[in-house]
C-alpha cells in the first residue's frame, strides 16, 4: 500500500503539525501551544485537521505510525475540532424541525438548475468535469472508510442498516466493485493520477471541510447521530446528481465507459441506499435514542453547509474563466497533462 506525501503546509497551525511528523513521535511539538485563531472554513486550519485525520486512515510516507494516538498532536487536534465545530453551529439551526423535515429538501429537485452537476451537464467542459473529479478524489478514493467508524457505535436496526450499505459501498465483496476503486478507473478514464492522496497538495479548503466533517462526526462516539445525519444527507440525496453527472460524461463525449459507470452505479446503489438509511438507520437510531434527533438534524444540515460552501467556490471559479484548484498549473492540468504527485502551490 502506498502511502501520500506529506502536504505543504498553507500557514502555521499545518506548518506545526507537517513539521512534527517528520519526527518521531514523541519528540513533541515544536509550538506546543500555538494559537487556533485561524479562519474555521480556511486554507490552514482545515489542511492541519486534516493532517491529523489522515493518520487514521492511511497516513503518510514516512509517518512515524504512534503519532496517530500521540497526546500532544490529539491536544492540538481537540482545539482544531472545537473551531471547526463551533463555526459550523453559528452556521447551522439544528433546533427548529425534526430528521422529517431536515430530509424533506433532500427528496426534491430544485428548479433553480444552479448546482454544480447542473453547470456540468448543461455548459461545463471536460477541464471542468476533471477539476471537479480532483476534488472529489479526496473522498470517493477512500469511499465509505469514514462512515465505518458508525458501526460499532449503532445497535439494532440502525447497525444492520449501516453495514448493509457499506457492504454495497464496498463491492459486496468484490474487490474490484468497490466504489473507490470505481473512482479511481473513473480517474484513470479522465487521464488523471489515480494515485491515494496525490492532488492533496492542489484541492482547496471547501472540499478538505466536506472530508472532515465526516471524520470528526465518525471518529467521536459523542457526534455518532450527526455521522448519521452525514451519511443519510450524501446517500438520500446523490442519486439525482448522479445521474446528470453521467449524462454529462455523455454529451461531453468521454469515451472511456469506466467514467460514467461510477456515476450509474451509485443512481442505482443509492436509490436503495435512501430507503435504508431513512426507514433503518436513522428511524432505528431514533428508536433507539430518541434524544439525538437534533444532532440527527444537525448532521444533515452541517453536510448541506459545508457543500453549498463547495459548491459556490467551484461555481465562482469557472463562473470567472479561473481554475477551482490551487494550482499555478491549472492551464496545463486542464489541457490534459497530469502534474507529478503533489506538485501544487507552496
Amino acid at each position: 500500500m502506498t502511502e501520500p506525501e506529506l502536504p505543504a503546509p498553507r500557514g502555521p497551525l499545518s506548518r506545526t503539525i507537517v513539521a512534527a511528523l517528520r519526527n518521531p513521535a514523541g519528540s513533541g511539538m515544536q509550538t506546543p501551544e500555538v494559537e487556533v485563531d485561524a479562519d474555521p472554513f480556511g486554507e490552514d486550519l482545515q489542511l492541519a485537521l486534516y493532517a491529523c485525520y489522515e493518520l487514521h486512515y492511511r497516513s503518510f510516507a514516512g509517518v512515524d505510525a504512534r503519532w496517530e494516538w500521540d497526546p500532544d498532536l490529539l491536544r492540538l487536534r481537540g482545539r482544531l475540532e472545537g473551531a471547526f465545530l463551533r463555526a459550523l453551529r453559528a452556521h447551522v439551526d439544528a433546533a427548529d424541525a425534526g430528521v422529517d423535515d431536515a430530509l424533506a429538501p433532500l427528496l426534491i429537485e430544485p428548479l433553480d438548475r444552479g448546482g454544480v452537476s447542473h453547470h456540468l451537464l448543461d455548459h461545463g467542459n471536460v477541464e471542468q468535469f476533471r477539476e471537479y473529479v480532483v476534488h472529489r478524489s479526496l473522498y470517493h478514493l477512500k469511499e465509505a472508510d469514514p462512515q465505518a467508524w458508525l458501526i460499532p457505535r449503532l445497535t439494532g436496526r440502525a447497525k444492520a442498516g449501516v453495514i448493509t450499505v457499506e457492504f454495497d459501498e464496498y463491492g459486496g465483496g468484490r474487490a474490484e466493485r468497490m466504489h473507490a476503486r470505481l473512482f479511481a478507473d473513473l480517474m484513470r478514464g479522465l487521464g488523471l493520477d489515480a494515485t491515494y492522496g496525490c492532488y492533496l497538495d492542489r484541492v482547496p479548503a471547501p472540499m478538505l471541510a466536506v472530508v472532515n466533517l465526516m471524520s470528526m462526526f465518525g471518529l467521536h462516539r459523542e457526534h455518532r447521530a450527526m455521522a448519521v445525519g452525514q451519511f443519510a444527507a450524501i446517500e438520500i440525496g446523490s442519486p439525482p446528481g448522479a445521474a446528470r453527472l453521467a449524462q454529462a460524461l455523455r454529451r461531453l463525449d468521454v469515451a472511456d465507459p469506466a467514467c460514467a459507470f461510477f456515476y450509474t452505479e451509485h443512481v442505482e446503489a443509492d436509490a436503495v441506499h435512501e430507503q435504508l438509511m431513512r426507514r433503518e438507520v436513522v428511524a432505528g437510531l431514533l428508536e433507539e435514542e430518541p434524544d439525538l434527533e437534533s444532532d440527527l438534524v444537525f448532521g444533515i444540515r452541517a453536510t448541506g453547509l459545508v457543500e453549498d460552501r463547495l459548491a459556490a467556490h467551484l461555481l465562482a471559479a469557472w463562473n470567472e474563466g479561473r481554475s477551482s484548484l490551487r494550482s499555478r498549473e491549472a492551464d496545463a492540468f486542464a489541457s490534459g497533462a497530469t502534474p507529478a504527485p503533489g506538485a501544487g502551490t507552496r
